[in-house]
């Protein structure tokens, strides 16, 4: 499969994975938290927003994903960037601060989305 494609595919994955978690901080605020057993924050501003930063950064998956070759600069932004940090974070969270375990779960498909963005998009 040519690089291009690939990254059309990891676009894709990126594309529901923020959606579907942005959309379930928006619509299942209580539940979601309570799935992965943490408290929700108040004010519930906080989650409002992030559920809302996600639904647009998914969303914005959608052109990269029909053309990945000229939205290459929102691959490198929302992937290895965003997404990479976002990994370390988790991790720091749960180790340092004494985050749960679920944090992990977060920093893996973050961390793996990150990676294989990467890794594409430094492919000739």
């Amino acid at each position: 499969m040519r690089s291009s494609r690939q990254l059309s595919v990891v676009a894709g994955i990126s594309f529901a994975y923020d959606l579907a978690i942005g959309l379930g901080l928006l619509l299942a605020t209580d539940r979601f938290a309570a799935l992965f057993g943490v408290p929700v924050p108040e004010p519930r501003l906080f989650v409002t927003i992030c559920g809302l930063l996600l639904v647009c950064v998914g969303l914005g998956y959608w052109q990269p994903m029909r053309d990945p070759e000229r939205h290459r600069a929102y691959l490198w932004i929302f992937g290895p960037v965003l997404k990479g940090f976002g990994a370390y974070v988790f991790i720091c969270e749960h180790f340092w601060n004494g985050g749960p375990q679920s944090y992990l779960l977060f920093a893996a498909t973050d961390g793996t989305l990150a990676l294989a963005t990467l890794v594409l998009l430094l492919r000739k």
